[in-house]
């Protein structure tokens, strides 16, 4: 595909998105950007979270994982559900009652500043992995698609990465990612259900599709193998339980779409439809992968892993529409995940380290508006340092950084939780940061010393020290009632 027509269409592409932020930006105080005025349909919420929960990570590695673990990653989805249920019926009823904009003002409330400064802090190293991840994989595609044939260096493809979505997000934040985030998702489910059409025209007109992928040896979903092995269906299932819980449920980037939506009721509707429409969304990205392995083969084309769908869209005969849709929805993917990361990125750091809610409007505006931008930089220099760094599957790399930064989250929230008990507060920073180290150690040397292998499960693992060390923290007195505010 002509290199030149793609930047086309991603400049189109991004008028059309900067079309968007205008129309719903034209309000663009804190309140507007940080939780949308507390305005935002639940069921438009709920769309645009398909996106922004599956992201261009899903978009590209989930297809080619394929061919090393089958379905077996539906496995973890189907933990997604379990976690989604917890997020309903006890995060998110508390986040209501407490009317916070920071989720980890709750900390505040219920151990004291150190606590509070720590959850914080989590979530800024671990949205920062995150997102950057998710620009990384955008941007290697740009490059190997567009940019590399007109000479432009990697890291002037990030720089424009990064600045096409401060211009759409800087002045009203959530409230127009809510309707961006909707526009994206609809675009990366269209590239997708587009390609399935098409391979499946050219690899088995005649065929049943559903029997075709059904009897694919790359369709193995459940795998009962024993503890040992590293797609048992326990390990997996709550692996994506909990990795749903810390990444969704206690991340400020995906829970204040949530606190935008008018009443907890709409908040709960949308992330129970969520829950359903990702079920059936990452089912439908595993038989794309079946589909592309095997129109791979047909087209003697070699790429596997993440280099697949971008080999196949854009090298094979599936024609210009195809190609066209894969990098809209592989943009949309993207950046429906990585527009609400640097918003949320802002609103944490302004309120929970800078307490912009006590600076007068204007001041705050500005205040708002030059951490937008650091957060830009941020992420740019991060997506470089990856470029040197990461050498296996995205997604895998991802769970794995979300294992060492989210569990000190998990840990401190379910001892807030599920005990009544207070801590030694300026102590649990330490405890945030031993606990990450061990579970290193631990996954380091798993195999050697319980001939087993740690994956996904090892924030499980984190959590429960962090939960551990807090315990050996505790204090015999009840801490004092959680105050509403934040």
């Amino acid at each position: 595909m002509d290199a030149t027509l793609i930047l086309t269409i991603v400049g189109l592409y991004f008028l059309l998105l900067i079309g968007v932020s205008y129309l719903t930006g034209r309000k663009d105080d804190n309140d507007a950007f940080f939780l949308g005025n507390r305005q935002s349909p639940w069921y438009i919420v709920a769309f645009g979270m398909v996106g922004a929960s599956l992201s261009g990570v899903t978009f590209i590695s989930v297809p080619g994982w394929v061919a090393d673990s089958g379905f077996g990653y539906m496995q973890v989805v189907l933990g997604y559900v379990l976690g989604y249920m917890v997020i309903i019926k006890v995060l998110l009823p508390l986040y209501y009652r407490l009317e916070l904009t920071s989720i980890y003002t709750y900390l505040d409330q219920r151990f004291g500043f150190y606590s509070y400064k720590t959850g914080a802090f989590f979530f800024l190293l671990s949205r920062i992995i995150g997102a950057s991840f998710r620009l990384y994989l955008v941007a290697i595609v740009l490059q190997y698609a567009v940019f590399d044939e007109f000479g432009v260096p990697f890291w002037v493809t990030v720089m424009i990465t990064i600045l096409l979505i401060w211009i759409y997000t800087f002045r009203s934040g959530i409230k127009t990612i809510i309707w961006t985030d909707t526009l994206q998702t609809a675009f990366m489910l269209i590239a997708v259900f587009l390609t399935v059409w098409l391979i499946k025209d050219k690899l088995l007109p005649d065929q049943d599709l559903i029997s075709y992928i059904a009897n694919s040896n790359k369709s193995q979903m459940f795998f009962w193998d024993g503890w040992g092995t590293p797609n048992f269906f326990w390990t997996q299932f709550l692996s994506g339980a909990f990795i749903t819980i810390v990444m969704t449920g206690l991340d400020q980037d995906m829970m204040q779409k949530n606190l935008s939506c008018r009443s907890l009721k709409d908040a709960q509707k949308n992330m129970f439809w969520l829950s359903i429409t990702l079920v059936v969304v990452n089912l439908f990205f595993l038989s794309l992968g079946v589909l592309l392995y095997d129109y791979a083969d047909m087209q003697g084309i070699n790429e596997v892993n993440d280099r697949l769908y971008p080999a196949v869209a854009l090298g094979g005969d599936l024609g210009l529409g195809v190609a066209i849709f894969f990098i809209i929805g592989l943009i949309a993917a993207a950046y429906s995940s990585a527009d609400s990361a640097l918003t949320a990125l802002t609103t944490s750091f302004c309120v929970d380290f800078l307490n912009i809610k006590k600076m007068s409007q204007e001041h705050g505006k500005q205040v708002r508006k030059q951490v937008h931008i650091a957060f830009s930089i941020v992420l740019l220099l991060v997506i470089l340092l990856f470029k040197y760094t990461v050498d296996e599957s995205v997604i895998k790399e991802l769970f794995v950084a979300a294992g060492y930064t989210y569990g000190p989250l998990l840990g401190l929230y379910a001892f807030g939780l599920f005990s009544k008990l207070g801590v030694k507060d300026k102590w649990v920073p330490l405890v945030a940061v031993i606990a990450p180290v061990i579970c290193y150690v631990i996954k380091d040397n798993s195999e050697a010393w319980f001939n087993y292998k740690f994956g996904f499960e090892l924030l499980i693992v984190n959590g429960l020290l962090t939960f551990t060390g807090l315990l050996l923290l505790a204090k015999k007195e009840k801490p004092p009632m959680v105050a509403s505010g934040g």
